[in-house]
């Protein structure tokens, strides 16, 4: 009997202290597991922060220019705004703005400058889309023409502003041709036809950009879809209309803001073919804040193109919610 329950004792604790060193390998090997694992993660965090760290690295200088040269300026012309003069520096609220909203001179401008954006901007917009739309197709000569209209991309606007000025003078070709077919000629500069030359010149040169923009997006119309609409028997109008038009609709938006901030910086031509002062239906903002900047009044500067830049950030909100809106509405 002694001898049986001894045997069974020896299995016992053979049996136990098997399960001991089983559970013992067990643990060692999660624990082995379990520093793997968090060393993987130690490392993969290592490597995401040594990445961002690299990428902010990268971005550092830009950050630097964008912060000196953009949000620092910025930021004195709020300050200015707010104030009556740089010697005092006496905070007047809303004073300075009110002063200029109320200025007939800033008035003029700014219906000046808004005429001109409503009417090129659409025009820009539509004429260099109907450019894109035709270079798509087959027709003769087209690597020619695509050269003319990008050709003004590679002009010095010193240059066109020679040939603008050599058109539309008084005594110029357009009022030569005027008078040969029985009309009298026109001061195109010094009248109410002024801004038409305008239109014309921003339009010859961003046609070109414009035109190389909605090409590329042309290009990444689906094919299959057009195929399949043609063989369904849909014509070329529909095409457009139904297709092409709805996947343009991300690039037509860009081309719509690049066109609009171009329309405000349209001073630089205006001021070459008409100097400081020109007649009352060419005087822009750029115009207004020049000769507010030679006159040292920096309060109704600031004041103007803080307006002028909250113009702009509504106007490209609306655009970019409507845009958002559109793109929602060809996913679905």
């Amino acid at each position: 009997m002694r001898a049986e329950a001894g045997t069974k004792l020896d299995r016992y604790l053979k049996a136990n202290a098997a399960q001991a060193r089983e559970e013992r390998t067990e643990y060692i090997i999660e624990a082995k597991e379990e520093r793997r694992t968090a060393r993987r993660l130690g490392s993969a965090r290592l490597r995401r922060w040594r990445g961002r760290a690299v990428s902010w690295l990268y971005l550092t200088p830009s950050l630097i220019g964008v912060g000196l040269f953009f949000v620092l300026p910025f930021g004195v012309v709020i300050y200015y705004s707010t104030i009556n003069n740089p010697v005092q520096h006496v905070n007047v609220g809303a004073a300075n703005f009110i002063r200029t909203w109320n200025n007939n001179a800033f008035q003029l401008a700014a219906r000046n400058t808004l005429l001109f954006s409503a009417l090129a901007v659409p025009l820009a917009v539509i004429l260099s889309l109907w450019i894109a739309v035709i270079m798509e197709s087959k027709i003769p000569f087209k690597s020619t023409f695509r050269t003319f209209f990008l050709s003004p991309m590679m002009v010095p606007i010193a240059s066109v502003i020679l040939v603008w000025q050599v058109l539309f003078d008084n005594n110029g070709l357009v009022n030569v041709i005027l008078r040969r077919i029985g009309f009298s000629g026109i001061d195109w500069l010094k009248s109410y036809y002024a801004p038409i030359v305008i239109i014309l010149l921003f339009l010859w040169k961003n046609l070109g950009y414009n035109m190389i923009l909605f090409m590329s997006g042309l290009s990444s119309v689906p094919k299959d879809q057009i195929e399949v609409a043609r063989l369904e028997g849909a014509t070329e109008r529909q095409i457009f209309w139904k297709i092409k038009l709805r996947y343009l609709s991300s690039t037509i938006m860009f081309v719509i803001i690049m066109s609009l901030i171009n329309s405000f910086k349209v001073f630089r031509e205006v001021y070459l073919l008409a100097g400081d002062y020109p007649f009352d239906s060419l005087y822009t903002m750029q115009h207004f804040m020049n000769n507010t900047f030679q006159s040292l009044d920096y309060q109704k500067l600031s004041s103007a193109a803080i307006i002028m830049a909250g113009f702009m950030v509504v106007v490209i909100g609306i655009l970019l919610i409507a845009e958002d809106r559109f793109g929602k509405d060809l996913e679905n």
